[in-house]
């Protein structure tokens, strides 16, 4: 019981302090004249704190005072990069090795040929003039990525598998990922453009709610999420879909390969729900084995810890506007 008390007040620290899923950011530059660019950053503010990233330039490039605006939870610079063509040298992310952020990079040039590149914290540059090719393979990352370190998506997927039986999980979830998808289609053809800032609360509602249907089955109560838990899981998936939507339309979807990156990155949602549904699954049955009330104490446990995080995100993004 000390471990498992132990388990869930870091679980409840660590995840407070990380309610925000991690969002990639974008730099576009686009070649207006000979050795003059268009350069747009963007980069997401999360917890209310810009990160401290930004980009490095071959040497001899000259940058103007950037435009600053913001947009949601991303803050866009605008700037104009002169005196160097981008085709030698290597362009860097600043401080990006301290993050767990992707960077989009894309370069347009006058001659019609495009360069991009998907920068990590364990390699935060690229080489200028190398081979042309196209990002949408990494979109599968990001979608597992926005699993396993987006913290509201992750605990709505182990409140799932506490939820409902274990013949019916993979089902629940890939009704979740069904639904979500069609929110990105949509957000991705332009016919829907949501605020991020109230699907944030709804998405830690829905966690709250899922928590109490939790418990009310706990107590051997019927209801609507325990009778038909894939409509349910469905209906949620498409506000949490618009979180994902929201973090895509930050970055936008590569030129010519939209479809298959929107269809990579949806396998990777599904590939990180599976893990997981695994991972849960796995560590229930091991806990089980000391006896059906250390599992049943370690599921209450659960439950009040990710309901207790859940009710702590939606007051906190709330407050943005009662305070």
């Amino acid at each position: 019981m000390r471990i498992i008390l132990g388990i869930y007040i870091w679980l409840c620290f660590s995840l407070v302090a990380s309610a925000h899923e991690v969002r990639p950011a974008y730099l576009s530059l686009t070649e207006t004249k000979p050795s003059e660019f268009s350069v747009t950053w963007k980069q997401p503010v999360l917890d209310g704190r810009r990160l401290r990233i930004k980009p490095a330039f071959p040497e001899g490039c000259t940058q103007t005072e950037p435009v600053t605006s913001r947009t949601g939870a991303t803050i866009i610079e605008r700037t104009v990069l002169t005196g160097c063509t981008l085709i030698e040298g290597r362009i860097a992310i600043d401080g990006l090795e301290r993050t767990l952020t992707d960077v989009f990079a894309e370069i347009n040039y006058l001659s019609g040929e495009t360069q991009m590149a998907v920068l990590k914290p364990s390699a935060a540059d690229m080489a200028l003039g190398g081979p042309i090719g196209s990002p949408a393979k990494h979109y599968l990352w990001i979608g597992v990525e926005h699993i396993i370190y987006g913290w509201d998506h992750l605990l709505f997927v182990i409140g799932l598998t506490l939820l409902v039986a274990r013949r019916q999980i993979l089902g629940v979830a890939t009704a979740f990922t069904l639904a979500h998808s069609i929110t990105l289609v949509l957000a991705a053809l332009g016919l829907i453009n949501i605020p991020i800032r109230p699907v944030e609360i709804l998405i830690a509602a829905s966690i709250v709610l899922l928590g109490i249907e939790i418990i009310r089955k706990q107590k051997g109560h019927k209801s609507l999420a325990t009778e038909r838990p894939y409509l349910i899981s469905f209906a949620i998936g498409l506000i949490h879909g618009c979180g994902f939507a929201s973090a895509l339309s930050d970055i936008g979807l590569p030129k010519g390969t939209e479809l298959l990156a929107l269809l990579l990155f949806n396998l990777g949602v599904e590939l990180g729900q599976f893990a997981v549904v695994g991972l849960t699954i796995a560590a229930l049955i091991a806990i089980a084995k000391f006896g059906t009330k250390a599992r049943q104490r370690t599921e209450i446990f659960l439950t009040y810890g990710l309901s207790s995080i859940a009710m702590f995100w939606v007051i906190q993004r709330l407050s943005d506007y009662v305070i």
